[in-house]
């Protein structure tokens, strides 16, 4: 079993490359910091030598970069069985006071990329009538919150693009979900006033990607909702 995760050496990303691998998935990692992702290549490889991990330095905000890296991996995986949307930009501001280029700059990486690397894959995945794509979203695409500005947008963007596409796979027998984290432990977080146990951690993201992949081929998990357990910070 094949999956690409983009975003993998931070975070949730990180945390559900692991998971996967865990459970015998070979996986495709990306970020834009090839350092990073031989280092991960490396742990992953001597955690579970008998599985492929695959690493390409992508900029997701690119859109032939990222159908190039599509493409890429399809000449390497000619099945793809699972595709994780998880990379992602979290630029605080209002929409009123937030630097100009936000929305669009947010906007390419949160919401065409995946948008761009789905299509790419697509095609294969009709063909075989099997495939599962994981949008991570947030609680920020069913609600908005101060100084949430242009991430919101495209978070709520997110969301109705993984909900467009449920409704579109269904004759081609293709899972789509949607998890929306709330507070997560991650990079954006890192200088937050917070202590450990108020938000939660990556692994438990993981988790729920995991009990998605665990379903039978008549059942998909369409939506889930996950917070801390003391609410929203």
């Amino acid at each position: 079993m094949n999956a690409i995760i983009t975003g993998s050496t931070k975070g949730i990303g990180r945390a559900v490359l692991m998971a996967l691998a865990s459970e015998g998935w070979n996986v495709a990692a990306s970020s834009r910091n090839l350092e990073d992702l031989e280092a991960l290549q490396a742990e992953i490889l001597a955690l579970y030598p008998k599985q492929e991990c695959l690493i390409h330095s992508v900029d997701f905000a690119e859109k032939e970069e990222t159908i190039t890296y599509g493409k890429t991996i399809q000449e390497v995986w000619p099945q793809v069985d699972l595709l994780i949307n998880n990379v992602g930009i979290f630029l605080p501001g209002s929409v009123h006071g937030e630097e100009d280029g936000a929305l669009e700059s947010t906007m390419a990486l949160n919401v065409y990329s995946p948008y761009y690397l789905t299509r790419t894959l697509l095609p294969g995945m009709i063909k075989r009538r099997n495939g599962h794509i994981i949008n991570l979203c947030s609680i920020a695409s069913f609600m908005s919150y101060p100084n949430g500005g242009s991430y919101t947008i495209s978070k709520f963007a997110l969301l109705g693009f993984s909900k467009v596409l449920r409704e579109e796979m269904k004759p081609h027998g293709i899972k789509v979900t949607s998890i929306m984290p709330g507070a997560t432990w991650s990079a954006s977080w890192e200088k937050a006033p917070f202590p450990p146990d108020r938000l939660m951690p990556p692994e438990d993201v993981a988790e729920a990607v995991l009990s998605c992949t665990r379903m039978g081929p008549n059942s998909v998990v369409e939506e889930i909702i996950i917070r801390p357990l003391l609410g929203d910070v």
